[in-house]
């Protein structure tokens, strides 16, 4: 009876996605099965997979592994024994399984290499061992390779980063710019990634992963504070820096002037101090902002279970519960609160607009002191590289002057966040009361505690009552 094998092919990169690589692989090692008088009853293919990469599982190798080690097939054929490994870890695998079962098969297309034999073995592994000091070095030259092209402000290649043409990596896409800045604008106002997510989810924006439902959090994180916005070259995810210790910019449009992207920056690293791993979604308007009359506990919106799109009842209201520590005796219908908080706050800040304008391109007043500061850390280094001082002397200088671009790089970032931020709601303030309940909810929250601390909800008393705008207190700033 013909022994059954099983035919393994791979190659490491497949641009064109044809798979042409793996077929001819397929075709000789069928041809050298047959003349063995061996039947191929499986084909295992990794089209596209490196042997080398730690982090990379090749399916259909380990599909392999167990089907030799459960007696499904009676060996295998390779194209070259570099095609199954090129890590000592994964060779000894297979060795095992060999040890285990002494009559399997091994070839071969492209030498007489048979780890079924001890002399085999020992070759195997120290052919796998060149094949791993190839790769290593073949790993050296492009991480070198890519060094420089980041060093030169070059672009690295692959699929285009979201805000860029997919046909040219150095054009602007005006519509994914236009989506970026705008959401840019939404975090500076209050808006939380997660409502950022769902709206690019909706309209097919942010490139999301093929297969998946659901862009994940940090990817949007990622593309509203790339680097690359504001024409930063990165390298292995930090920013590159120059002989001169200034960021070495990239070959490409930028979309983001540098105050707007420090804004974003400092406004996501801020609220990520404030709340560490607090989730800031809100349903109701005045949660956390509203409080009981009586015991002065905040107030909790709570929905009504038997509210019915088109019915009558109230959708939801504000409650005083006895389970947060409150006394349980104060509540009211939500949505004429909110009307009325909401009509109140637009209306203060339409009157304080008129007195007190928001500044408007106002320049960090310390920008020449920052320029200086990095003029001389890039003086410090040319003097040590012209040899006019030590090593030893240029460490003892530099870090107070790398402190003190750093303070200042801080202090910027804070004062464009505080502008543009002030900036994004300001362009609130003509908004009509429909308008602004069509915001996101964490916007008209932030919109109200611009004006408002709290909103004290007074007893009604007994009995249905008309809604009675005097029982709620605005506590204004």
């Amino acid at each position: 009876m013909a022994r059954r094998v099983g035919i393994y092919t791979r190659i490491s990169r497949d641009d064109e996605g044809d798979a042409l690589g793996v077929a001819r692989q397929q075709q000789d090692c069928e041809r050298l099965a047959d003349l063995r008088s061996w039947q191929a009853v499986k084909i295992y293919e990794d089209n596209d997979v490196s042997a080398f990469m730690p982090n990379v599982v090749r399916e259909e190798f380990e599909l392999m592994l167990k089907d030799l080690r459960a007696g499904l097939i009676d060996g295998i054929v390779a194209y070259d024994l570099d095609r199954l490994a090129r890590q000592p870890r994964d060779l000894e695998r297979l060795i095992e399984i060999y040890d285990e079962r002494p009559r399997l098969e091994f070839a071969t297309v492209t030498n007489d290499v048979n780890i079924g034999t001890s002399d085999g073995r020992t070759m195997a592994r120290v052919m796998v061992a060149f094949a791993n000091k190839s790769s290593h070095d073949a790993s050296r030259r492009i991480k070198r390779k890519h060094l420089q092209l980041a060093q030169q402000g070059k672009d690295s290649g692959g699929p285009a980063p979201y805000g860029w043409r997919k046909d040219d990596r150095t054009k602007v896409d005006p519509q994914a710019a236009k989506a970026i800045r705008e959401a840019q604008r939404e975090i500076l106002a209050g808006v939380r990634i997660g409502t950022i997510r769902t709206w690019w989810q909706e309209q097919g924006l942010g490139n999301p992963r093929e297969g998946t439902k659901r862009m994940a959090h940090h990817h949007v994180e990622h593309i509203l504070t790339n680097p690359r916005l504001v024409g930063y070259r990165t390298y292995h995810g930090e920013i590159l820096h120059g002989d001169d210790g200034q960021p070495v910019m990239g070959e490409w449009e930028p979309i983001n002037t540098l105050e707007e992207w420090e804004a974003v920056c400092a406004a996501i690293a801020e609220r990520k101090q404030k709340h560490p791993g607090k989730s800031l979604a809100r349903k109701y308007l005045l949660s956390g902002i509203a409080r009981c009359g009586l015991c002065k506990t905040k107030i909790r919106g709570q929905i009504n279970q038997r509210w019915k799109p088109g019915s009558k009842a109230a959708r939801f209201s504000y409650q005083c519960s006895v389970v947060n520590g409150g006394c349980g005796k104060v509540g009211r219908t939500g949505e004429p609160v909110d009307r009325l908080i909401a009509q109140l706050v637009l209306e203060e800040q339409r009157a304080r607009a008129m007195v007190t304008g928001v500044p408007v391109d106002q320049r960090w007043p310390k920008e020449a002191e920052l320029e200086q500061v990095n003029a001389d850390i890039a003086q410090l280094i040319e003097a040590e590289r012209e040899k006019q001082i030590t090593v030893a002397t240029l460490l003892q200088l530099l870090p107070a002057k790398e402190r003190a671009r750093d303070e200042l790089k801080l202090e910027r970032a804070r004062f464009y966040k505080e502008q543009k931020q002030a900036e994004a709601k300001g362009e609130t303030v003509n908004l009509s009361l429909d308008e602004f309940f069509g915001l996101p909810i964490e916007r008209q929250q932030e919109i109200v505690l611009h004006s408002l601390s709290a909103v004290i909800i007074n007893p009604a008393g007994r009995g249905r009552r008309r809604f009675d705008p005097s029982l709620i207190e605005p506590v204004w700033r």
